[in-house]
C-alpha cells in the first residue's frame, strides 16, 4: 500500500494486491482504490448515480461523457460513452487501433442506497481480445467528520498492462470526482 495525500481529494490510498508477474485476468487480483472526499455522503452518491452527476466527472482527464443509459437498479443496464477531447490522446489511441470514443456499459448487480453500487463491466473495444466481463464494486461511508469514505474494487482486465492501464484511467477519473464535488 502506498499512500499520498492530494488536497483536492483529501487521503488517497491505492492498494494493488496482485502479483505482478501473473497474466490472465483470473490470474491478477483486483485493484482498490481508496480515497475520503470532502463532500457530505449524499452529495457522492448523486454524482455516482444520476445522469447530471455520471457527466460531470466520469471517463480520464482529457475526455467527456455522455451517459445514454442509466438504469439504477439491480439488473439494470448502464451505458456511459466516453469520446476523447485532447489532440494528443485521439492521436495516441488511433496509433493503438482505438477509437477516440469507447463505450462503460454493464450491468448494477447490487444497489444500497448511499453505501455499496456494484456491477459488471462488458470490454469489447480492444482490438484482437474477445469481449470479457469484469467486475467493479463501489463502497460508500460517511465519517465522522462529514467527509465521506469511498473504497472502488476493480476485476482485472486480460493482462497487467492493460489492468495498469485502467488503474490509471480510475485514478484519473476519481481527481475528477474529486474535483466536482468542489
Amino acid at each position: 500500500m502506498h499512500p499520498t495525500t492530494s488536497k483536492a481529494s483529501g487521503t488517497t490510498r491505492t492498494r494493488r494486491t496482485a502479483p505482478r508477474n501473473k497474466g490472465s485476468a483470473t490470474e491478477q487480483s483486483p485493484v482498490t482504490l481508496e480515497r475520503t472526499l470532502r463532500a457530505p455522503l449524499d452529495q457522492v452518491w448523486t454524482l455516482w448515480t444520476t445522469r447530471e452527476g455520471l457527466e460531470r466527472w466520469w471517463g480520464p482527464e482529457g475526455f467527456r461523457s455522455e451517459v445514454r443509459r442509466l438504469e439504477l437498479r439491480v439488473g439494470g443496464q448502464f451505458e456511459i460513452v466516453m469520446t476523447a477531447q485532447l489532440k494528443e490522446i485521439i492521436e495516441h489511441l488511433a496509433a493503438s487501433g482505438l477509437s477516440k470514443r469507447s463505450a462503460a456499459k454493464g450491468r448494477y448487480t447490487e444497489v444500497v442506497r448511499s453505501q455499496r453500487l456494484a456491477y459488471t463491466n462488458t470490454v469489447d473495444f480492444i482490438p484482437g481480445v474477445p469481449p470479457y466481463q469484469t467486475t467493479t464494486t463501489v463502497t460508500l461511508s460517511a465519517t465522522p467528520v462529514g467527509e465521506t469514505r469511498l473504497v472502488v474494487v476493480n476485476g482485472a482486465m486480460h493482462n497487467p498492462e492493460w489492468t495498469k492501464m485502467a488503474k490509471m484511467g480510475w485514478e484519473s477519473q476519481l481527481t475528477k470526482l474529486a474535483a466536482a464535488l468542489g
